[in-house]
């Protein structure tokens, strides 16, 4: 969700007509705007659709929908950009959804053991989801496939269907490979020149309007986090020096001091010379190009200690973007290593078993699993395997609210029942299925982009007909299948969220004052005084301080846009203390503006001054976590009003202006 439509639906919060539809549930049905993803529609319709026609030609339509269903679930899942975690995203989730239906297909027809093994296997796909996104996506198929080889025949013996589905899934993962040879980097090296290009639209918009400046520094950060990601990660699995990821490991590491320079320019107040972002942006072009050489900056006088700090960091930037051999031993572990593989999964299992938060979602979903099997199987339900599918897909926290995934997963539905009923009753059976296929599958990476609701939409047609060609109910499946949808929907906001008071009592405050605890800390680091011989590493320490602060501080804004899509009270709270989260991103950009300044010249701040605003700020923590409502009081700004810190205390002041402890 953008910041302009989080901060939209804020705003109608407070000027919402009583008799106009509830502000959380208009926005959830408005699409976002994204670009049409072209070569994902083209692959998703190849994929989809091939299998398909293999199937009819081999006179085994059944072979065809099963390996159609494992392209479905590649096609969902292919959402990284980086071709290596594109590869993880695909063939990791597909392991687990051969298992998955393998374990379905044994239990299926056995009646109350079929309803204890999907429960069993409910809590594992819960717990596991809780790991990382891709392992979320596995936990998904897992209990996907596994509804799915319980509720329908599978084609015999038992591991016939586990090798469809994985042949489907593993043909999406050839189509997608396909790019590699010519595209095997270039996502990464596009990553970074997407942040450099983000800082240069930060930098233009420094100084100018407080509302432009802080959306473009957010996007900055989000770049910036995913550059890390990608090449972080790819360096973790790749054996001694690679020269490419060395090179752009450095260029992305010369980003951090002009990043840090850019708050600091906003503060002087007034727009920068056009030159600097037009610099930036020439330094984009030389790292997607791969350009090397001397480079040719023509850049104005720097005279005060921002201007300074933004000219080094910029010149020393040009330097490093241009060298075609970078030293590796300054950008081996600036920001932190990753672990290795091995030693991070077995960090993440052992958190996962730890987590009350784990435990928590796998015995929600295991609940609402077994709840829909039990009923199916005390109450005759035609195909009931639908209802737990439904569960599933809209019981996912870390896909939005679990209150507005159901409502919008029911519309969805509904809409995509509509288009399977006219082409069940207007298109024969058979090869006319193929060409309905591309179109339908190309429509799924589209239609995902906009939205929950037009992702269900898109993806409902093709498991009903896919599911025809397992069963052969024709027309008879729409009525069921919307019957069941809202038995899924109706189970879920019952066993899944309104018996869980978490699910509908907004835990966002403690995440936001451990934020502002954080960025006392931070204040505190970043001021602490260090002999002459630890000041690279205390300035490393400091900067991964900062890192880490900023993706909270990301986490937080992602938490709060969540929050803001469901229903009263959630909603309305998180409506409420959006202002102070503003307020916080403020305050750490403003200490790390003052942490420029002093490195370019500026007099130091006291230690007196920088405890006494690291306990304002641990004050303004704990008024979060004792409010649920914030309060506006009036408050000014401490200090002396032309020290270094002196916007710190401006911004603290804003802050400490929104909440209060309740009386």
């Amino acid at each position: 969700m953008s910041t302009e439509r989080t901060e939209h639906i804020a705003s109608r919060r407070a000027r919402h007509h009583p008799l106009a539809p509830p502000a959380w549930l208009l926005e959830g049905l408005r699409p976002t705007t994204a670009p049409v993803p072209w070569a994902a529609a083209a692959r998703a319709a190849v994929a989809l659709s091939v299998p398909l026609a293999v199937g009819f030609a081999l006179n085994e339509p059944e072979y065809g929908a099963l390996a159609s269903m494992g392209a479905l679930s590649g096609v969902i899942g292919d959402t990284a950009d980086a071709y290596r975690m594109r590869v993880l995203n695909i063939a990791v989730p597909q392991f687990f959804g051969a298992v998955g239906v393998a374990l379905g297909t044994l239990v299926y027809g056995h009646g109350w053991v079929a309803v204890g093994a999907l429960t069993l296997i409910a809590l594992v796909s819960g717990m596991i989801s809780s790991i990382g996104t891709v392992a979320s996506v596995s936990g998904l198929l897992l209990l996907l496939n596994a509804v799915v080889g319980a509720g329908l025949p599978m084609p015999q013996p038992w591991w016939t269907a586990p090798l469809l589905l994985s042949a489907g899934g593993l043909f999406v993962l050839a189509l997608t490979l396909l790019g590699w040879p010519l595209r095997g980097r270039r996502p990464e090296r596009a990553a970074v020149a997407a942040t450099y290009r983000a800082l240069a639209d930060t930098l233009e918009a420094a100084g100018g309007p407080a509302d432009l400046y802080d959306e473009q520094r957010r996007r900055v950060t989000q770049d910036l986090n995913q550059a890390y990601d990608l090449i972080l990660g790819r360096r973790a699995r790749v054996h001694g020096r690679n020269p490419s990821l060395v090179r752009m490991l450095a260029q992305l590491n010369v980003v951090i001091p002009l990043v840090e320079a850019a708050p600091a320019a906003h503060l002087r107040g007034r727009p920068l010379p056009p030159q600097i972002p037009a610099a930036v942006r020439e330094l984009a072009t030389a790292v997607e190009e791969g350009r090397t050489g001397t480079p040719a900056l023509d850049l104005p006088p720097a005279t005060t200690p921002a201007e300074r700090a933004l000219d080094a960091a910029l010149r020393h930037a040009a330097a490093v973007v241009h060298l075609a051999e970078p030293d590796p031993s300054n950008v081996d572990d600036r920001l932190g290593r990753p672990a290795a593989l091995r030693v991070r999964a077995k960090r993440a299992v052992r958190d996962m078993m730890l987590s009350e938060a784990s435990w928590r979602y796998g015995l929600r979903l295991a609940l609402c699993i077994g709840l829909s099997q039990s009923l199916v199987s005390v109450v005759e339900v035609e195909r009931s395997y639908w209802i737990a599918l439904t569960v599933t897909f809209v019981l996912k926290p870390d896909f939005g609210s679990v209150f507005s995934r159901a409502l919008l997963r029911a519309l969805g539905t509904a809409i995509g029942l509509v288009v399977a009923a006219a082409v069940l009753a207007e298109v024969p059976r058979g090869w006319w299925d193929v060409p309905v296929m591309m179109v339908l599958g190309a429509l799924i990476p589209v239609f995902s982009a906009k939205g929950y609701a037009f992702q269900t939409a898109a993806i409902t047609p093709v498991i009903l007909l896919l599911s025809d060609l397992l069963n052969h109910q024709g027309f008879d499946l729409i009525r069921p299948r919307l019957l069941d949808s809202l038995i899924g929907c109706a189970i879920t906001l019952t066993a899944g969220y309104l018996l869980w008071p978490e699910s509908w009592h907004t835990r966002i405050g403690d995440r936001l004052a451990d934020t502002v605890d954080d960025a006392a800390r931070y204040l505190e680091r970043a001021f602490a005084p260090a002999p002459d011989a630890a000041l690279a590493a205390a300035r490393t320490a400091r900067l991964q301080a900062r890192r880490r602060l900023y993706r909270d501080l990301s986490g937080v804004r992602s938490e709060f846009q969540r929050a803001l899509t469901e229903p009263p009270p959630t909603g309305t709270r998180a409506a409420a203390w959006w202002p102070l989260v503003v307020a916080v991103e403020r305050i750490v950009d403003a200490s790390t503006a003052a942490r420029v300044r002093v490195n370019h010249g500026a007099p130091p701040p006291a230690a007196d001054e920088v405890a006494g605003l690291a306990r304002q700020l641990r004050e303004l923590a704990g008024r979060v976590r004792s409010s649920t409502t914030p309060v506006r009081v009036e408050g000014e700004p401490g200090g002396d009003g032309a020290g270094v810190l002196a916007p710190v205390h401006q911004e603290l002041a804003a802050a400490r202006a929104i909440t209060q402890p309740e009386r």
